[in-house]
């Protein structure tokens, strides 16, 4: 990684702490076993499927944390570019806007600035993914059954936040040479999300001809490379 980039993927640019998994437990074995498939440069779309003889809950869980830490990280490193005066939508072109909701103070769903919505967004998912009750850390502890209606809304919301970078803030990602970790954060994300029907075919529309181009384009560079990896920026 080059020292440029380094500056921008730092920890003070993230813009929110990361969630970490307890040394020992389950959930942190699992993770560290996800880590070690992509630092192998293993097919993302392998790389997602789940273990033999892991449980579906706890590597949802496992992987809605990280994506939680990344894009949180990677919307840090634009959000001196989103305010409220360059993006007074939380929108994804012009074709799709997000309105928030919640069960305290936007009760409807309300028209907000991008950085405000974030903001928002950042807020709720901590508290999902700090509530023992849904995101249980204690082993032996049952996962409600509401879990995993839960991990489809935070994936579903963050993956908002992919179409907002993508379609509104790509130029600056570019310009800070970071494309390739945006591309392969992107990648991972649809292909767990598609691997186990975790977000609405509907949510992933905004980024659709940006998800084949780019796929299609993987695949053909893979199969020349003998099967490895190769990010590239996709087409605007």
């Amino acid at each position: 990684m080059s020292m440029a980039l380094k500056q921008v993927f730092n920890k003070d640019r993230t813009f929110r702490p990361k969630r970490k998994f307890e040394p020992g437990t389950q959930r942190f074995e699992l993770h560290k076993k996800a880590q070690a498939s992509l630092n192998a440069g293993l097919d993302l779309k392998q790389a997602v499927q789940l273990p033999h003889g892991e449980d579906l809950n706890d590597w949802v869980a496992v992987h809605v944390v990280d994506f939680f830490n990344r894009i949180n990280l990677i919307y840090g490193t634009i959000s001196d570019s989103c305010t409220d005066q360059t993006c007074p939508v939380m929108s994804g072109g012009p074709k799709y806007e997000y309105r928030w909701q919640d069960e305290h103070k936007y009760k409807r769903p309300t028209a907000l600035s991008a950085p405000k919505y974030m903001s928002l967004l950042m807020d709720w998912i901590e508290v999902q993914i700090n509530n023992e009750n849904i995101f249980p850390t204690n082993v032996g502890t049952p996962f409600p059954k509401c879990f995993m209606q839960v991990a489809k809304k935070i994936l579903s919301r963050l993956f908002r936040v992919f179409v907002h970078v993508y379609i509104h803030h790509f130029d600056r990602v570019s310009q800070m040479g970071a494309e390739a970790h945006v591309n392969t954060c992107y990648k991972h994300f649809y292909y767990f999300v598609t691997e186990f029907n975790l977000t609405d075919h509907k949510e992933l529309e905004p980024l659709v001809s940006h998800t084949h181009l780019d796929l299609s384009k993987l695949n053909t560079r893979k199969a020349s490379n003998g099967g490895k990896s190769e990010s590239k920026q996709p087409n605007k």
